[in-house]
């Protein structure tokens, strides 16, 4: 699920907060247990009911979460007062990729015509690193209209290896001679 501008802007703040303080970790496994518990649907749907007062919502919410960070829990009371409880996990994403960006991870989407397995990840993984210089995380996904070859997005950057954009380039060519 991308994230939002509020949601990266959310990350952003919790993520200035916890360097500040040096608890960058502590901020990523509080921010997970918030994610996790707007995955309870029914959980959900209890904050966002209008009915139920607020204080009876902290009360429920500090009980789900147990014992974080009382920053954290005031972003979680935050969440759960502008309506966005549910959309929690894309704060904790967004947060994830601030903090491997900070320890200079960056993260490669990869698209391939037949799923990949670990060992070819980390093959990847490797190629891609060797050639940026830096640390890489692969998510990979599947798309068999790409009919052979791959394609990475490595922040903003496109290499489309495809089968099928080769055939489309070659299709271009053709004609561009033809006439």
């Amino acid at each position: 699920m991308p994230a939002t501008m509020w949601s990266k802007r959310y990350a952003q703040a919790a993520f200035e907060i916890a360097r500040e303080k040096d608890e960058l970790e502590e901020w990523q496994a509080d921010l997970s247990k918030i994610a996790e518990a707007a995955e309870d649907a029914e959980f959900v749907s209890l904050l966002e009911n209008p009915k139920p007062p607020f204080e009876l919502k902290a009360k429920l919410l500090k009980k789900k979460l147990g014992e974080i960070n009382p920053l954290a829990s005031n972003l979680a009371y935050l969440l759960v007062l502008k309506n966005r409880f549910r959309n929690a996990g894309q704060v904790a994403e967004a947060y994830e990729r601030l903090l491997d960006d900070y320890h200079g991870i960056k993260h490669a989407e990869i698209v391939t015509a037949t799923p990949l397995d670990d060992t070819d990840k980390e093959k990847l993984a490797h190629h891609i690193e060797s050639i940026t210089g830096r640390k890489i995380s692969v998510t990979a996904q599947t798309d068999p209209d790409i009919i052979g070859g791959i394609i990475t997005r490595i922040d903003g950057t496109l290499i489309d290896g495809s089968i099928r954009n080769k055939l489309e380039l070659l299709k271009k060519e053709l004609i561009e001679t033809g006439k």
